[in-house]
């Protein structure tokens, strides 16, 4: 899943593709790299804090000169909404999944949305506030278990969630380490399993970088979470990534 924000605040590439001809470009360099999916986002929910909350309005403001080009690349096109009408919009436009970064807890309306759509739905791991004392695991787990209470009580077929357990997003940099180490814990659920551990903060943890500087501690990431059991990889580096991917599974094949 290559990452496509059309923002000027995100983490990691805010303000680099805010033009729709850098959005398309971009679009299409992740496609030729081999992104199987395109994530659009409109509204920085950077995993740290600092973006500002925009309206339903100006996301919108700023995916109409794009979204119907870069579905017509021809690979299924999520979108990265918190807003019910954005959402709602998006699917309108082409878009065939969303990808809700409150994991359908934050707007009553959204699970009612997905469910009337028939809308595949990443549900992630998120919380207001840090706190490195709790046990990670079993909040995340937690949380999963209110998502799919609410999507069962929406009428979403569970063929329709994959799971997300929000690498950065609400967590120290042990505790997304935590998750990444244990992610196969998270089959319990039955479901598959994305993770998006591109450039997070984490990275710098461990060996001090900016995100432009973390492509081999995402990759590292990465290919640890494949090996937990992630079957979908969230990126901003979609040749590289790939690229690490298919030689480990090339040797993974041959023990």
């Amino acid at each position: 899943m290559g990452v496509l924000n059309v923002t000027p605040d995100s983490f990691s590439d805010g303000g680099q593709f805010v033009s729709p001809e850098g959005a398309l470009a971009q679009a299409r360099r992740m496609v030729a790299e081999g992104a199987d999916l395109i994530d659009i986002g409109a509204e920085s929910t950077r995993p740290y804090g600092g973006s500002q909350p925009v309206s339903a309005d100006e996301e919108l403001k700023r995916l109409q000169p794009v979204l119907a080009e870069v579905v017509s690349l021809g690979v299924p096109v999520s979108i990265d909404s918190m807003k019910p009408a954005v959402v709602a919009w998006a699917l309108d436009a082409g878009a065939v999944i969303t990808n809700d970064v409150w994991g359908l807890q934050q707007d009553p309306d959204m699970a009612k949305l997905v469910a009337a759509r028939h809308s595949p739905v990443i549900v992630m791991h998120n919380r207001r506030n840090v706190d490195a004392d709790i046990d990670i695991m079993r909040d995340i787990a937690a949380f999963f278990g209110r998502s799919l209470d609410i999507a069962a009580k929406a009428g979403i077929s569970r063929e329709d969630i994959v799971l997300d357990p929000g690498i950065g997003f609400g967590k120290t940099s042990e505790q997304s380490m935590t998750a990444l180490a244990r992610l196969e814990e998270f089959k319990v659920f039955g479901l598959p399993l994305l993770v998006g551990a591109s450039r997070k903060r984490f990275i710098s943890s461990v060996t001090p970088s900016e995100p432009h500087q973390r492509l081999g501690g995402s990759i590292a990431a990465h290919l640890i979470a494949v090996k937990g059991g992630a079957r979908i990889i969230r990126t901003h580096d979609v040749s590289e990534t790939v690229q690490a991917l298919r030689v480990a599974a090339a040797i993974w094949d041959r023990r």
